[in-house]
C-alpha cells in the first residue's frame, strides 16, 4: 500500500489502461501541455505522446463529437471535461449518440468510451459553475454513472469503465483531487453497480455518495457519541443503483436518511425513496428523510453558498428526526 492524492490515481488509473491497449486515448481542454486543468493526467503526454494524450480547442460538442464516432469505430477514447457544466455544450452527442448508438444500430455498433471531470460545487464558482447532473445522466438509458468518494474507489472503479463496452459518465470532484488515501500497488478493479457499506451500524441507514460523503461519515461518528449507531452507505455508482444493498440495510435498521448534492425534484434520493417504500415499505419505523440543496441556483456569495449547501447539523437533525429523537 502507498499513500496518493485522487488526482494521481486518476492518472494511474488511465495510464495502466492505456499500457495494455492502443486503442484507449486521452482528449480534452489542457489534458496534455498543462497536464491537465487539475493535473489528473501529470506526466501522460511525456509517455504517450500527442497522438494519444490530445489537447482539443474550447468546443465540448465538436470533441466530444469525435469521440463518440472514434468509439464506434474500434477505439475506447476517454473525454475529459473541465467541468461536467461544460459538458452541456456537447450534451446532444452523449445522449442522443454514444447512449444510443447500440440500440440503434441493433448491436452492429458498441460505443465504449469514458467521459470523465468534476461535477456539483467547487465553493465560488458561481451558479453556472455548480450543478450536480448525476440525476440528468442517470435518467438515460444506454449510460452507466459512476461517482467516487475517495481515490481507492476512484482507481478500481475507472479501471473498470475504461473496459466497460458502453458509455460511463465518471463524475469526480475538484474539492476531491488533493485527498489522500492508501491504494494498492497491486491491479484492482472494482465493479460498476456495486455500492459499498463504509460504516456498520443498527439504527439508522445513511445514503449519499461523491464528495458529500464525508459529511455522511462525519455525521456517522458524531451520531456515535449520542448512542445513535448509523450505517453508512456509498453508492458509488448511480446508475445502475445498486438497490439491494440499500434495501437489505433498511430492513435492518428500519430507518432511512438520504443526502444528496442536488436539486430536490426528480433527483437520485428520489428514485432510492420511491424504491424502498416499494419494496421494503413494512420495514420502515419512520417517514423516509433526505437532504438537499435547496431548489434554487447556487449563490456565489460565500454567506450565501454557506446557507445553499447541506450542513452537517441538518444531517444529524434528520438522523435524529429518524429516531424520533430530540
Amino acid at each position: 500500500m502507498a499513500e496518493y492524492t485522487f488526482r494521481e490515481v486518476i492518472a494511474q488509473a488511465m495510464s495502466e489502461e492505456m499500457r495494455k491497449d492502443e486503442s484507449i486515448f486521452l482528449m480534452g481542454e489542457e489534458v496534455a501541455e498543462y497536464n491537465g486543468a487539475y493535473k489528473a493526467s501529470k506526466g501522460m503526454l511525456d509517455e504517450f505522446g500527442a497522438k494519444r494524450v490530445i489537447d482539443t480547442p474550447i468546443a465540448e460538442l465538436g470533441f466530444t463529437g469525435i469521440a463518440v464516432g472514434a468509439a464506434m469505430n474500434g477505439n475506447r477514447p476517454i473525454v475529459e471535461y473541465m467541468t461536467f457544466n461544460f459538458a452541456l455544450v456537447g450534451i446532444d452527442q452523449i445522449i442522443n449518440n454514444a447512449a444510443k448508438i447500440r440500440q440503434m444500430s441493433g448491436g452492429q455498433w458498441n460505443c465504449p468510451i469514458v467521459f470523465r471531470g468534476p461535477t456539483a460545487s467547487a465553493g465560488q464558482l458561481g451558479a453556472t459553475h455548480s450543478q450536480a447532473f448525476e440525476n440528468w445522466y442517470a435518467n438515460i438509458p444506454g449510460l452507466k454513472v459512476v461517482v467516487p468518494s475517495n481515490p481507492y474507489d476512484a482507481k478500481g472503479l475507472l479501471k473498470t469503465a475504461i473496459q466497460d463496452n458502453d458509455p460511463v459518465i465518471f463524475m469526480e470532484s475538484e474539492q476531491m483531487y488533493g485527498d489522500k488515501m492508501e491504494v494498492p500497488e497491486e491491479e484492482y478493479y472494482l465493479p460498476i453497480g456495486k455500492a459499498d457499506i463504509k460504516r456498520e451500524g443498527t439504527d439508522v441507514t445513511l445514503v449519499s455518495f461523491g464528495k458529500i460523503m464525508k459529511l455522511a461519515l462525519q455525521a456517522a461518528e458524531d451520531m456515535a457519541k449520542e448512542g445513535i449507531s448509523v450505517e453508512v452507505i456509498d453508492l458509488r455508482t448511480v446508475r445502475p443503483l445498486d438497490f439491494d444493498t440499500v434495501l437489505a440495510s433498511v430492513k435492518k435498521t428500519n430507518r432511512l436518511v438520504i443526502l444528496e448534492e442536488a436539486w430536490p425534484f426528480g433527483s437520485v434520493s428520489s428514485e432510492i425513496t420511491y424504491m424502498v417504500q416499494q419494496k421494503a415499505f413494512d420495514y420502515l419505523d419512520a417517514p423516509i428523510k433526505r437532504i438537499t440543496t435547496p431548489d434554487a441556483p447556487a449563490p456565489y456569495s460565500a454567506a450565501l453558498f454557506a446557507e445553499w449547501f447541506p450542513k452537517l447539523e441538518k444531517v444529524k437533525e434528520e438522523i435524529k428526526n429518524a429516531m424520533y429523537v430530540k
